[in-house]
């Protein structure tokens, strides 16, 4: 599957070879990423921001690409992450699709795609691949790094690896590690992947892909995105019309949110590749903080020292709970930053901190205008 890469993306060259923390390695690996404002003489001015699993590194819009990016509403001149003050970069996570090195990239060796050729991924080496790019354009210290979802963890591997590399932090719906709800569903979504004979144990093309075991990963992942209390606003039980139903499936779509989740998986399925995709969710089950305190995550992050930081979820998200956003703001506490925990209201879900701006940004505005 071909990718389109945003215009204006750059890349950076990682280590050649780049090393896994689980194993195996890659030659000639990149990083995709992009960056709005100017970066200070001082070099002190920078965000670094790290994505949940799907998005490319286009947050929002610049000189370079008009299109609105995935965070455009939070991202910009005199937006809540205000460019006119910082100089903001944003990477795609290595093990993507979306022009940083994964199994869907050519592998140098072999002339073919990686599949599942590519190493063991974890969440570890995306966060020291993201540190290459900071280092890459000479930043020393960044002023703050800003994790969603996934790369809330991305994060705190972050400053657990690179110790002192960010006076601030803002974890945005992420955590310390993955709870046993999220890991279930994960495992549903590879599951519905790897058993749809397209899959062909990785090895599928254009014309023989998984579409049914995406679309049924991508249905799964959309239900635990947004919240119960949304759907039933949205939706309740309004059934589509006859046409619209069709008689040919007895057991078809009968329900406006089954029409909704079918259409948004037929938008996402040939969007993403699927053994990114496996990659990536296993990599999120995997990270545990607990393994840099002996055993407990609370230690864990405690080790990590950062001036500054803000955890900050969606009381409604059930993906990544609240207690999660509590626990990494207690436990950088510990640590001994000056950490607050800011619960919010929205009934959005996880997916609150792409969509419910009017609650997210002002919290990361306040936080990033302090001294």
């Amino acid at each position: 599957m071909t990718e389109a890469i945003p215009q204006g993306t750059r890349f950076v060259d990682l280590p050649s070879p780049f090393a896994f923390k689980r194993g195996g390695e890659l030659q000639g690996a990149r990083m995709a990423y992009e960056t709005w404002g100017q970066l200070s003489a001082a070099r002190d001015n920078a965000v670094l921001i790290l994505t949940g699993l799907s998005p490319n590194a286009h947050a929002a819009s610049h000189a370079d690409n008009p299109d609105p990016g995935w965070w455009e509403a939070m991202l910009g001149p005199g937006k809540a992450i205000d460019t006119d003050r910082w100089f903001v970069v944003c990477v795609n996570s290595l093990g993507s699709c979306k022009g940083s090195t994964g199994a869907a990239s050519i592998n140098p060796v072999s002339g073919e795609p990686y599949r599942l050729e590519y190493p063991e991924l974890s969440i570890e080496d995306g966060a020291r691949a993201a540190h290459t790019v900071v280092q890459s354009l000479g930043i020393t210290q960044l002023a703050c790094v800003i994790g969603n979802s996934m790369g809330g963890m991305t994060a705190l591997a972050y400053l657990l690896l690179h110790p002192g590399a960010s006076r601030t932090h803002i974890n945005v719906s992420g955590s310390a590690q993955a709870l046993p709800f999220s890991i279930a569903i994960r495992s549903l979504q590879r599951e519905a992947i790897r058993l749809d004979p397209q899959w062909n144990g990785g090895n599928y093309d254009d014309a023989h892909y998984p579409e049914n075991g995406m679309r049924i990963a991508r249905k799964l992942g959309v239900v635990t995105y947004r919240s119960a209390m949304e759907w039933d606003g949205r939706f309740g039980r309004v059934k589509l019309d006859g046409e619209m139903r069709g008689d040919e499936d007895l057991f078809g779509q009968e329900f406006e949110i089954e029409r909704y989740l079918e259409g948004h998986a037929q938008r996402f399925v040939r969007s993403f590749d699927p053994n990114c995709y496996l990659y990536l969710g296993r990599s999120m089950d995997l990270f545990d903080v607990a393994e840099y305190g002996g055993g407990d995550v609370m230690k864990g992050l405690a080790t990590i020292h950062v001036g500054r930081a803000m955890a900050i979820g969606a009381q409604t998200d059930i993906l990544f709970p609240l207690q999660q956003q509590e626990q990494v703001a207690d436990g950088l506490r510990a640590g001994g930053a000056d950490a607050q925990f800011v619960p919010l209201p929205s009934h959005q879900g996880h997916d609150a901190f792409l969509v419910d701006i009017a609650r997210f940004g002002p919290a990361i505005a306040a936080f990033l205008s302090q001294p």
